[in-house]
C-alpha cells in the first residue's frame, strides 16, 4: 500500500499509543553514536563476566549490520513505575527487589505488543526486526539520536515524562522513515546518581564498572559475590534501583497502567529467611513469569543470604544453619557469611 512520508509516521505513532507504550520516536540507522566508547569499554573489561556483550561487537553498533537493508529504528518506550513501596498487605519489609521485577517479566509482556506492532508495519511493507533487550543494538544511542530521552550520567535513559522508569525495545525496519530530532541533555551539573551509587559503580558521568555494580552481582554475576563488596548490596536481593531513585526527572513519572508491573503479593509477603525454604520446585512456582526466574535459585539464595548477612538478627540464624548444609555450594558459601556477620554483630 502507498502512505507518504509524514502520515507513515503518525501512523506508526498511533499504533504504539494504542498497544501501550508511552512514547515512540524515529532514528536513521547507522553506526550508534557511542560506538568508539563502547569497544573501549569492552577492552577495558568494563563489562566484567558478560561475554555475550563481546560477541559481534560491529552488529551491535550498526543495526544495518543485523538487517540487511535496515533504514530506521522505531525507538519506543513503556512506563513501569509500580509506585514507591511494594502495594501489598503484610509487606515484612527488610528487602528490596528492583522495581521492574515486582511482577511479571516485561520480555513477555513488551514481545507481546512487539509482535503486534510488527504485524501492523507489514501493512506498510519492508522488513522488520523487534527487539526488546534481547538483541545486538546499543538502543540507548538510537533513544537519544530519536528524541527519545537522553543518556543521564548513570548510564540510564531519561524521559521528561517518564522519568527513568520505563523500558526500551527497538524495532529495526527497512522502512525509510523520516527521523525525529535528538532530545538535548538535561542532566546539567546535576551527579545526584553518581552520588546515590553504593559501591561507586559509576566511575564518571556516562561511566559504569559492571563489576561494582549491584544489579550486575546480583543478577548477572553468576558465581561468588566479592566479600569487600557484599556490605554495600544491604538489603538488595535482585538489583538496585538507588541511581535511578536519586533523578529527579522522576517527579513527573506517573504510576504505570500495566497490571503486569505492579507487586506481586504471593512474593513480598515472605520474609528474607522464608526464601531459604524454597527448593528447586517451589523456586520455580513462586518466580513463574517473573524475571527472578531466570537467576535460579542458587544465585537469588545467594542474594537472600548477603542481605540476611546484612540486615539479620537471631532468628534469621536457624534458616542460615540449614542453609550452610545446602547441596549448592553457592548457598552454602554465603550462608555460613552470614552466620558468621549476624553472630559478630553480638545478637546471638
Amino acid at each position: 500500500m502507498s502512505t507518504s512520508i509524514g502520515a507513515m509516521e503518525e501512523r506508526i505513532r498511533a499504533w504504539a499509543l494504542e498497544l501501550g507504550f508511552g512514547d515512540c520516536r524515529i532514528a536513521a540507522a547507522g553506526e550508534a553514536a557511542h560506538a568508539a566508547e563502547f569497544r573501549a569499554w569492552l577492552d577495558e573489561g568494563r563489562h566484567a563476566t558478560m561475554e555475550w556483550m563481546e560477541r559481534a561487537p560491529e552488529r551491535r553498533c550498526d543495526p544495518r549490520e543485523v538487517l540487511d537493508g535496515c533504514r530506521s529504528v522505531i525507538c519506543l518506550a513503556m512506563n513501569y513505575f509500580p509506585g514507591d513501596v511494594p502495594d501489598t498487605e503484610g509487606h515484612p519489609g527488610g528487602y528490596r527487589v528492583a522495581r521492574y521485577a515486582w511482577n511479571d517479566d516485561y520480555h513477555d509482556l513488551i514481545g507481546g505488543r512487539l509482535r503486534e506492532m510488527v504485524g501492523r508495519l507489514s501493512t506498510l511493507g519492508g522488513a522488520h526486526k523487534p527487539y526488546v533487550d534481547t538483541g545486538p543494538v546499543l538502543e540507548r544511542d538510537f533513544a537519544s539520536a530519536s528524541g527519545l530521552g537522553w543518556n543521564g550520567k548513570s548510564t540510564m535513559q531519561i524521559h521528561r515524562r517518564l522519568g527513568t522508569w520505563f523500558f526500551l525495545a527497538e524495532i529495526l525496519t527497512t522502512l525509510e522513515l523520516r527521523p525525529d530530532p535528538p532530545s538535548a541533555d538535561h542532566c546539567g551539573k546535576c551527579t545526584r546518581c553518581i552520588d546515590a551509587c553504593p559501591t561507586r559503580a559509576i566511575t564518571a558521568p556516562h561511566r559504569l564498572d559492571a563489576r561494582h555494580c549491584i544489579s550486575y552481582l546480583t543478577i548477572e554475576h553468576k558465581g561468588s559475590i566479592p566479600e569487600e563488596l557484599r556490605e554495600a548490596v544491604g538489603d538488595r536481593i535482585y538489583g538496585c534501583d538507588d541511581c535511578l531513585d536519586a533523578c529527579p526527572w522522576n517527579r513527573f513519572a506517573v504510576r504505570s497502567r500495566e497490571l503486569a508491573f505492579q507487586a506481586r503479593e504471593r512474593v513480598f509477603r515472605h520474609r528474607l529467611r522464608d526464601f531459604l525454604d524454597l527448593d528447586d520446585a517451589g523456586f520455580r512456582e513462586l518466580f513463574a513469569r517473573s524475571p527472578i526466574k531466570r537467576i535460579r535459585r542458587g544465585r537469588f539464595l545467594r542474594n537472600v543470604c548477603v542481605a540476611l548477612g546484612n540486615t539479620g538478627g537471631a532468628g534469621d540464624l536457624p534458616a542460615l544453619e540449614r542453609a550452610c548444609a545446602d547441596a549448592d555450594p553457592l548457598v552454602a558459601e554465603h550462608a555460613a557469611w552470614a552466620v558468621r556477620r549476624i553472630r559478630a554483630r553480638g545478637v546471638a
